[in-house]
């Protein structure tokens, strides 16, 4: 990524350059090409990384290998599924 950030800055060097009004027009040609070149490689490295975000962004989420457990019948009894009988003087 420095490596683009040094790209950038050179880009908005010449330019700045092209814009001088004391630049002779064979020197502003040469800071043309070079920032278009510059500007190509840029915008290769940027549609790399997009690519790169896309591909992070159609993952699947990871799988976990736990299943969320409710807690609904704790202390039932497995084979009748019910937690036994009311205590002597509740209501059913």
């Amino acid at each position: 990524m420095k490596n683009f950030e040094q790209n950038l800055e050179t880009l908005e060097k010449l330019t700045a350059d092209i814009k001088r009004n004391d630049i002779s027009l064979e020197d502003a040609l040469k800071d043309f090409e070079q920032g278009i070149k510059l500007a190509r490689g840029m915008e290769a490295e940027i549609d790399k990384i997009e690519g790169k975000i896309q591909v992070l962004m159609n993952e699947p989420a990871p799988e976990t290998d736990t299943t969320p457990e409710l807690d609904l019948f704790s202390g039932a009894d497995e084979t009748t599924g019910t937690a036994g009988a009311p205590a002597e003087g509740t209501r059913q």
